[in-house]
């Protein structure tokens, strides 16, 4: 027997799910289209997410996810950090390098923990809360990479960039994969090259041990 399921919560979560993924907004029209649902049914689900905060509509009548997410997201990032902080430590010592887990928002990676090497004089300076395109990290690429393989294993399961964003150092990062819900990459970032033979499969280790504690 199927799950009995709430059809009117499903909607509401994918007309979310649909605008995290457009950065630029969609209308209520554009939504529906998207949805194959009614434009009557998704202005109701649109009125009462923005009730909640959850949803906003700006002047051009474009909807954006609102920032009541902000307050369910602090909700969900302690358990994140709980999870995650102790194998992004060990893989910065390892590899003498910052660490850093990236979750994806729509078109952006952001940057949502860093850990910087205790034993290392130099080392590249990640911010937290950064955002940038996903195209332009290692850590972006390699969810863009996961997107691409449609849960299949990467082979090599690491993605490298010579250029790695706005730190302009060398970045090697590994998806997180099987976590419901969650597309996010674990990667280390440094100002020199990073021997991806002996750097990737430690990377690989901390995600799949980070995504082992999160399912």
């Amino acid at each position: 027997m199927a799950a009995e399921t709430s059809q009117t919560l499903d909607r509401g979560l994918r007309v979310l799910e649909v605008i995290a993924d457009a950065p630029e907004g969609l209308t209520v029209t554009e939504l529906s289209t998207q949805l194959g649902v009614g434009r009557t049914v998704v202005y109701r689900l649109v009125v009462t997410l923005e009730s909640h905060a959850l949803i906003r509509r700006g002047a051009d009548g474009r909807c954006r996810l609102g920032l009541g997410l902000l307050t369910l997201g602090r909700a969900v990032q302690p358990a994140l950090r709980d999870a995650a902080i102790p194998a992004l430590r060990l893989l910065a010592d390892a590899v003498s390098a910052t660490a850093h887990l990236t979750i994806a928002e729509g078109g952006d990676g952001l940057t949502a923990l860093v850990v910087e090497p205790s034993r290392s004089d130099v080392h590249v300076s990640v911010r937290l809360g950064a955002r940038q395109p996903l195209e332009a990290t290692a850590g972006g690429r390699a969810v863009l990479a996961a997107r691409t393989a449609a849960g299949r294993p990467l082979d090599p399961p690491w993605i490298m960039a010579t250029a790695d964003g706005a730190t302009g150092g060398h970045g090697i990062a590994v998806p997180l994969m099987g976590v419901p819900g969650l597309e996010a990459s674990v990667g280390v970032v440094a100002m020199g090259e990073l021997a991806d033979t002996e750097v990737g499969p430690r990377v690989a280790r901390a995600a799949g041990e980070i995504a082992r504690v999160l399912r």
